[in-house]
């Protein structure tokens, strides 16, 4: 399959400037297809109808994330005193800090970066219990205190999640330790301050926003920043769009078109902007259209294929979001399994997110349109990458 990804940070900030870099590395989807489990996690969970959006009319109680299967873009971060190193995902679709810890015996903890709170000065442990339940298994763990650090810039007081469970075999493969939720903190699992909140209220970034890019075509330069933006990233003007719940990033998309014609959304619908999504998502009703003008077929790993040879007749997919126009081309959503397979995969998975027809800007959309997450104004700003 075409290189997907794993993030290592690379420090490079400003004054008020927090500079995540992002490198590449297979999707779990990917290795769990390699070491033979992938069909077995298939057969016998949900993950692709399991989504961390379930219930949005009501504060959840606990954060499921979407998605892990095909996740692909990650950092570094460090926590305590001294700095103990972990791998996560910067994920807009989620709100809390979590890491696996030196309790856990899981054999998914014995394979990734452990947080040992013995060996940190500044590590404050509590009594408060957290249990998240994830699409293909679940963790359980406590919560603690202490500092995180973001290519040198220090966020004091962090409360943060410390697994002691990761049950099943999915997490043992991911290619990542844990999470960095980068929405809104009312939905908070646990009631603990997001890591930009911190940043913010500390006064360590320079404008209360983020940016988000991710080069196409496995080149190098992916890249979070937090506290401001980088006109090198993007060309032409950014459109600026209201979200319509300061929640999850969410904003109202008037339709979505293929040649012209309405596919989807004929009378608006919401979509969420989020990182740790990597496909564009859908309701299953809704997303049929698109795969019957596509010609599409789910293959036995689950994805929406197409013979490659057809990828040049594909259609342009085009969302209309705020009076603005935001193409998606055939090259923004048809993916290589490998470079002797005549099948190709398509960016584009069905999912049914609580009872309203709820879309999902993943990495395939995020990747053709620099995103800035702007807390400060309640604001999401598109500008097409470069």
């Amino acid at each position: 399959m075409k290189v997907l990804v794993i993030l290592c940070a690379l420090a490079a900030f400003s004054e008020g400037l927090i500079r995540v870099g992002l490198d590449k590395k297979k999707s779990q989807k990917a290795l769990m297809k390699e070491y033979g489990l992938l069909d077995n996690v298939i057969a016998t969970s949900n993950y692709n109808r399991f989504t961390k959006y379930k219930g949005l009319s009501v504060q959840p109680t606990n954060e499921p994330l979407l998605n892990y299967m095909d996740a692909e873009y990650f950092g570094n971060i460090s926590i305590g005193t001294p700095p103990q190193e972990f791998t996560v995902i910067f994920d807009t679709g989620s709100s809390n800090l979590w890491v696996p810890s030196s309790l856990c015996s899981s054999p998914a903890c014995t394979n990734h970066s452990l947080f040992d709170g013995n060996q940190s000065s500044t590590f404050l442990s509590t009594n408060q219990n957290l249990a998240i339940q994830y699409g293909t298994g679940s963790m359980t763990g406590i919560l603690g205190y202490d500092v995180v650090t973001i290519t040198g810039i220090e966020v004091t007081n962090q409360e943060f999640g410390l697994s002691v469970t990761e049950p099943g075999d999915t997490f043992t493969y991911a290619p990542f330790d844990g999470i960095l939720g980068l929405a809104y903190p009312v939905i908070s699992s646990s009631g603990a301050t997001p890591v930009f909140d911190n940043m913010m209220d500390q006064g360590l970034v320079s404008e209360d926003l983020f940016s988000v890019y991710l080069s196409p075509d496995g080149k190098s330069g992916s890249e979070v920043l937090f506290g401001g933006i980088d006109t090198s990233h993007y060309t032409g003007n950014i459109n600026w769009i209201s979200l319509s719940s300061d929640t999850y990033w969410q904003i109202t998309v008037s339709s979505i078109t293929i040649n012209g014609n309405i596919a989807a959304c004929a009378d608006s619908c919401q979509a969420i902007v989020d990182t740790g999504t990597s496909f564009l998502t859908g309701p299953t009703d809704a997303l049929q259209n698109f795969l019957n003008v596509l010609g599409a077929t789910k293959d036995a790993h689950g994805y929406e294929s197409i013979m490659c040879n057809t990828t040049g007749q594909m259609p342009t997919i085009v969302f209309n979001i705020d009076g603005n126009e935001y193409p998606l081309p055939p090259s923004a959503y048809v993916f290589e399994q490998d470079p002797t397979s005549s099948t190709c995969y398509l960016g584009i998975e069905a999912m049914d997110i609580s009872s309203s027809e709820l879309w999902i800007l993943g990495d395939v959309f995020i990747r053709e349109y620099y995103s800035i997450f702007n807390r400060g104004q309640n604001m999401i700003g598109l500008a097409k990458s470069v």
